[in-house]
């Protein structure tokens, strides 16, 4: 009983490790196309379409599309979430955070801006 177990475990440990191979791999696709996956029904395509640009700067930081961030505005609120873009013109960043809302922020409100991790930082070495 104990030899099935033991083998057992390990069936399932090399399957797992296999899945996260693949998975890898199509994020890896996924980057090479520049394709960035925010998975949230809350997000509108008119959202999507306020949006044009997808890399830029933020207080001395470059981001992009898909990064998660942490915000202290001048109204000292704290605001965590993912980017979606920016709006040149505005000067503002879209984004949606963990409670499923937009939030469009201007560049200017922000008091501290920190990157908490880059979309697909595992596969760049």
């Amino acid at each position: 009983m104990l030899l099935f177990l033991r083998d057992l475990a390990i069936l399932l440990f090399f399957m797992s490790l296999f899945g996260y191979i693949l998975i890898i791999i199509k994020e890896k696709i996924y980057m090479n196309k520049n394709i960035i996956i925010i998975e949230n029904k809350y997000l509108t395509k008119d959202d999507l379409e306020e949006i044009d640009i997808n890399e830029f700067m933020v207080k001395g930081k470059k981001v992009k599309s898909g990064d998660e961030i942490k915000i202290i505005t001048l109204k000292r609120e704290k605001i965590n979430g993912t980017i979606i873009g920016g709006n040149k013109a505005n000067k503002a960043i879209h984004m949606i955070t963990f409670d499923n809302k937009v939030k469009k922020l201007k560049i200017d409100a922000i008091l501290k801006f920190k990157v908490i991790s880059k979309y697909g930082k595992f596969l760049n070495y």
